[in-house]
């Protein structure tokens, strides 16, 4: 079978639309974190119920993969725990990526709150170097500020992962680790400025209450933040809907913080606390190699020391061709339709080419313009195939600084991070 882009494979380590129809066994698998005996789990009693690890389902009460995601199409499973699943290319050729394409990125155990989609008595707090701290209710939210809506691409940071080589540990990622739902809630810039923030300001740091996998409740799975400017600049959202829904469970119901541009892990989702530090947030997977790059290019395989990694901000331009399907057959000498969606960190994309002779010449794809800033954008081209035979198309954006995708794996470092070489896929014409 035709790959798309075939990627290496390495070890990993730890790096419902609102209560979908789903068996009883996933239910029991999801709802781990508030039953209060295994047992009901397997229809009998687990001697040893005790001892088992919080959040571990017994064997005979495991789902498949699918079951796992149901209310998911199409998805790949990666890992059951934490839970992680990436959508195959060809599955994200809407504009507005629907729940059941978008990836599912777990970095601890879905909270109760969220299975229930019970938000009653749930508030968000704003403290830290703030003028006047906060702590608002889903109806403040909603009351104060004003409402947006807007497309916004989220891309997990290790996307592209198992096409390092040598390869990196974590989750790995090929292409599918990326969606652009369209959110509805308030500018995270409104509410932060309501608070005041001082002169003293440095960064943001981020809290939900998602529970560790360990199950000790004094551990956060993760606690990100960004720059007190990224938090201020235009895009950045406290969410309460995905796609006109409340947000389901795996995407961080009720509140979800949406900071474009940067990796998916800075917006924390099942959010409880924004917290204004005057110094860059030192919270769970922002230090030693977490979400971290090399502060000067290394040779790949390289020991690259703590002291050495900086953390990682802007994601790269990149794009994705979503249709037609890798390994489609076509007819020779007559035009096909490729299309798909480009996007960049640092704002729109300027430019969409593609080629069908490995990169010795490129032809412009047509590009639509974002809907607002953030948002992936439409493209698609017309290619013909001279002569029968194995062809692939790559395709190539450019951002508006003139930065191009490469057609290699770019800047190797230790976990694998900001993989935006050119996609490619692969087309037989008979």
């Amino acid at each position: 079978m035709l790959e798309d882009n075939q990627p290496r494979q390495t070890g990993e380590d730890s790096e419902s639309r609102n209560e979908q129809p789903a068996s009883s066994a996933r239910r029991s698998f999801l709802r781990t974190t508030g039953l209060s005996t295994l047992g009901a789990m397997v229809g009998m009693t687990i001697p040893f119920e005790g001892n088992m690890p919080f959040g571990v389902v017994p064997v005979m009460a495991q789902d498949s993969g699918e079951d796992l995601m149901s209310g998911k199409s199409g998805l790949t499973l990666l890992g059951d725990r934490p839970l992680n699943a990436e959508t195959p290319a060809h599955l994200l050729d809407d504009d507005v990526t629907p729940y059941e394409r978008m990836f599912v990125r777990m970095n601890g155990l879905v909270p109760q709150t969220a299975l229930d989609q019970d938000a009653e008595g749930w508030t968000l707090a704003i403290d830290g170097e703030v003028e006047t701290p906060l702590e608002l209710s889903i109806d403040d939210l909603k009351s104060q500020f004003e409402t947006v809506t807007n497309r916004l691409v989220i891309e997990c940071g290790g996307n592209g992962r198992a096409f390092f080589n040598p390869g990196a540990s974590g989750n790995q990622w090929t292409t599918g680790a990326v969606g652009c739902p369209e959110w509805t809630g308030v500018r995270l810039a409104d509410v932060l400025n309501k608070a005041g923030i001082k002169d003293s300001a440095v960064y943001t740091a981020h809290y939900g209450n998602d529970p560790h996998l360990s199950g000790d409740p004094d551990k956060n799975p993760i606690s990100r933040g960004v720059p007190i400017e990224k938090a201020l600049e235009e895009g950045g959202m406290i969410a309460w809907e995905m796609n006109g829904e409340p947000i389901p469970a795996f995407h961080g119901f009720p509140l979800r913080l949406i900071v474009p541009g940067y990796p998916g892990s800075a917006s924390q989702k099942y959010l409880t606390r924004i917290w204004i530090r005057d110094q860059v947030h030192d919270g769970a997977k922002m230090t030693g190699y977490s979400y971290r790059l090399p502060e000067h290019p290394v040779a790949p395989g390289t020991e690259v020391p703590e002291s050495d990694m900086v953390i990682m901000t802007v994601m790269p331009v990149k794009s994705l061709i979503t249709f037609p399907e890798t390994g489609t057959e076509v007819a020779t000498g007559e035009p096909t339709e490729v299309r798909g969606h480009a996007w960049a960190g640092n704002g729109d994309v300027q430019a969409m080419d593609v080629s069908i002779d490995f990169g010795q010449t490129w032809q412009k794809a047509e590009l639509d313009p974002a809907p607002n800033l953030y948002s992936w954008q439409r493209w698609r081209a017309d290619v013909t195939l001279p002569e029968t035979g194995y062809y692939e198309v790559w395709a190539r954006a450019t951002d508006k600084d003139g930065v191009m995708q490469p057609p290699v794996v770019p800047g190797w470092n230790p976990r694998g991070y900001g993989n935006n070489m050119q996609h490619r896929i692969a087309l037989v014409a008979t």
